[in-house]
């Protein structure tokens, strides 16, 4: 699995083309819990549940319905928050959806472990994407911090997170352009 790191720079930065308009710290925390909340299923190694189980680790935390599921009720409780309209709830909905759908893609984009349960509760195999340049990070801190460690780190910074301050900045400079665009119209 990619780390929590990697996954909270990819969350908010799928987050920002999804949701273009000005974020509040309310919506930003939500998308960085949907970015690492499929992970919280490594308790199930202290529960004596084995990884490959449908409740183990990539498992059905990390499927498509676990995603959309989130998805819903995270919506919902951003959408009490603020309440915008049946469409601002569908883009909540997506956002938060999205977010946590590509945790699973992420880990499948991984040098190891057992795959990703996409399509659990319905499908119980595990999948990889053909392309896999992320190296699979250790579980635990001790472990982490070593050369495999390390060498997590270079190949996240090299496919996940530099991907996504680009992104995150590309859409940032195209805000500002669309915006200076749209003050000259008016203007006019």
């Amino acid at each position: 699995m990619p780390t929590a790191i990697a996954h909270m720079a990819a969350g908010p930065a799928l987050a920002s083309v999804l949701h273009p308009q000005k974020k509040g710290f309310l919506l930003f925390m939500a998308v960085l819990f949907c970015s690492i909340l499929p992970d919280l299923d490594v308790i199930a190694f202290g529960m004596g549940i084995p990884y490959g189980h449908t409740f183990g680790h990539r498992g059905l935390s990390h499927s498509l319905v676990f995603a959309a599921c989130t998805g819903f009720f995270m919506a919902a409780l951003i959408y009490l928050t603020d309440r915008r309209g049946i469409f601002y709830y569908l883009q909540l909905f997506l956002i938060f959806t999205t977010v946590t759908a590509l945790h699973g893609v992420l880990d499948a984009m991984t040098s190891g472990g057992l795959g990703v349960g996409f399509f659990i509760p319905f499908d119980h195999s595990r999948y990889f994407f053909p392309w896999r340049p992320i190296r699979v990070s250790p579980i635990g801190l001790e472990a982490f911090i070593s050369e495999r460690g390390l060498n997590v780190i270079k190949s996240e910074l090299i496919w996940v997170i530099a991907p996504s301050l680009a992104l995150i900045m590309f859409i940032y400079l195209l805000k500002k352009i669309f915006l200076r665009l749209s003050a000259a119209f008016r203007a006019n």
